[in-house]
């Protein structure tokens, strides 16, 4: 049986964070994930993809982020079962919780954090008969490694934030860059729409709006996909690899059973400490909702930040917290 202070469900970036944050008020955290390693999407969807929005970095890769919060709670020696899904909680005491994964796993805390992100998810992929013959043999629906892409022919699909950040990336990267789109207008940031325009007036990739991907062609390996434009009709045109980035789809998956109040996906918080209504357990990151919510990983740490305030007072509520800043005692004086 392990036992901590605080059990942290969701070992991303925001997961991560709280660590430090709990750290700092001499809480010890345990995480649990479903995947292999600590990181969350960033580790398994996108290590190579750039981040422009966190403070104090103009650009960090997301890989180098989780790296760097590793590296930041690493005096506070938090533990971690990894690649084993959070499956239930239930009360076992008086301000105790024991929650057990899949596999068996048992683990006991005063004090539950969701930060589970999007939950489980997977990709949403596009109406195409074949697409499933070509999985793994020339359609992806992540981009682990732009490496891979490297003097190969590419068509992305998308107006997204990812469909658009990644065409700008693999513009110098990739042979011949395609991106397709639906409509005229796209979702993602304008900055980033500005961007793809100007790539695609210098020449530098193809921009084809109102079409989408209709079929797909190869012998074992896509060699061409079909495309049907609005204006012209179908073309075909010779590619090494179709991306279709049309977002995922989130599964709150066991959590949805717990008894908290779910809306849309996602679990309904208190904006003054992140709490559920449920006594001890707080949510926070993407996978909670309240009015104004930005789904931003800057957000997810301010949510944490008081968050493990909310818990230390739930814990020890006859104790006086003091807080205290980390410029004025240093991360060891807290450990």
């Amino acid at each position: 049986m392990i036992k901590t202070d605080i059990l942290i469900i969701g070992a991303g970036p925001v997961g991560l964070f709280t660590v430090f944050e709990a750290g700092l008020l001499k809480l010890r955290c345990h995480l649990v994930d479903a995947l292999p390693q600590p990181g969350g999407q960033l580790s398994e969807i996108y290590p190579k993809k750039p981040i422009y929005d966190i403070p104090g970095y103009p650009s960090i890769l997301a890989g180098e982020l989780v790296d760097n919060l590793m590296e930041q709670i690493a005096p506070f020696k938090p533990g971690f079962t990894l690649g084993e899904r959070a499956e239930s909680i239930e009360k076992v005491g008086d301000k105790m919780y024991r929650l057990t994964t899949n596999r068996g796993t048992q683990i006991e805390a005063p004090v539950i954090c969701i930060a589970a992100g999007l939950g489980s998810f997977e990709p949403r992929k596009p109406p195409i008969d074949n697409l499933a013959s070509f999985e793994d043999s020339g359609v992806e629906y992540i981009i682990r490694d732009p490496e891979v892409y490297r003097k190969k022919r590419v068509v992305v699909a998308g107006g997204g934030d990812s469909a658009l950040d990644w065409t700008i990336i693999l513009a110098d990267i990739a042979d011949e860059v395609t991106l397709i789109h639906r409509r005229e207008s796209f979702r993602g940031a304008l900055d980033s729409v500005e961007k793809v325009h100007d790539l695609a007036k210098a020449g530098k990739i193809n921009l084809l709006t109102n079409a989408q991907a209709v079929g797909l062609r190869g012998n074992g390996k896509l060699t061409d996909i079909v495309i049907k434009q609005k204006e012209t009709g179908e073309v075909i045109k010779s590619t090494d690899h179709f991306i279709p980035l049309f977002g995922l789809s989130p599964k709150l998956g066991p959590i949805a059973d717990w008894g908290l109040t779910i809306e849309k996906n996602a679990i309904v918080v208190d904006t003054a400490d992140y709490s559920t209504g449920v006594p001890g357990i707080y949510a926070i990151g993407d996978i909670n909702t309240y009015p104004g919510k930005l789904k931003l990983i800057l957000c997810g740490f301010h949510e944490g930040t008081l968050a493990v305030q909310s818990a230390f007072k739930y814990i020890y509520p006859d104790q006086k917290l003091s807080f205290k800043y980390t410029t004025v005692n240093g991360v060891n004086g807290f450990e």
